[in-house]
């Protein structure tokens, strides 16, 4: 009976979990552009903003509500993930192993630092910009491309994607829709690993939010991409506890 309703619950969740991941992606990148850091100077040149944030990053209250809104479905799809997980961890018990199980671990960790990170910033940062309460909001701030926020973020990321890496483990069965699973998700946990690395080494002090951006993105397509695949995967082995 629990592995059947691990399967209902995983089949559903995967669903639910890519359109998340479509729906924050696409806030993001329209309604959250980069004003500061790195990235901002080439959007003022292509017109998108008409100048960067400099520091202390505090002249931001314009941008309340609009720049945080992407953040209510990535706080979301971090809950998710951890559905989505555990749903993998007891759909299938012939194939339960400790890999599964510290990727679980791993996406708890995550979420518990995006949600965190998230709701610091919508419960405190925006109030506080709104109301020009401004004091303490440096290290804290969005905008600031090596505070607190970005971070978290980074840390964040990097552990689910190494939950990723774990979780590819658990897919052993056979099949193109597994294995397109499996290494899927491989494939983005070495990214996302060696990319903080390699970034980390190249960029050092200015790394950034460069790794942030490359490590969230990464980890939402390949929510996206295997959505469809996963509730194939659930099914199948939903219909086969049922025989």
């Amino acid at each position: 009976m629990e592995i059947k309703v691990a399967c209902q619950y995983g089949k559903w969740t995967s669903i639910l979990t890519a359109i998340t991941a479509i729906v924050a992606l696409g806030t993001a990148v329209t309604m959250a552009p980069a004003r500061s850091g790195p990235y901002c100077p080439p959007l003022v040149k292509m017109g998108v903003i008409k100048s960067c944030i400099s520091y202390p990053y505090t002249d931001v209250a314009d941008f309340v509500p609009v720049d945080y809104i992407w953040m209510y479905p990535a706080l979301l799809l971090s809950l998710l993930f951890v559905v989505l997980v555990a749903s993998v961890y007891h759909c299938d018990p012939i194939h339960k192993s400790i890999s599964t199980h510290i990727a679980l671990m791993l996406s708890v960790i995550s979420a518990a630092i995006h949600s965190i990170n998230y709701f610091i910033q919508l419960a405190v940062v925006q109030p506080s910009l709104l109301k020009g309460e401004l004091e303490s909001l440096i290290l804290l701030s969005e905008y600031n491309p090596h505070g607190v926020f970005i971070a978290l973020e980074s840390l964040g990321y990097f552990m689910m994607g190494l939950s990723f890496g774990f979780l590819s483990l658990r897919f052993v069965r056979s099949g193109k829709l597994i294995k397109s699973i499996k290494y899927t998700y491989l494939v983005n946990s070495v990214i996302t690993v060696a990319g903080l690395i390699i970034m980390a080494f190249w960029y050092r002090s200015d790394l950034e939010y460069r790794y942030e951006v490359l490590s969230l993105t990464l980890n939402w397509v390949v929510l996206i991409i295997t959505g469809i695949p996963l509730f194939f995967y659930f099914k199948r082995i939903y219909q086969h506890n049922e025989q």
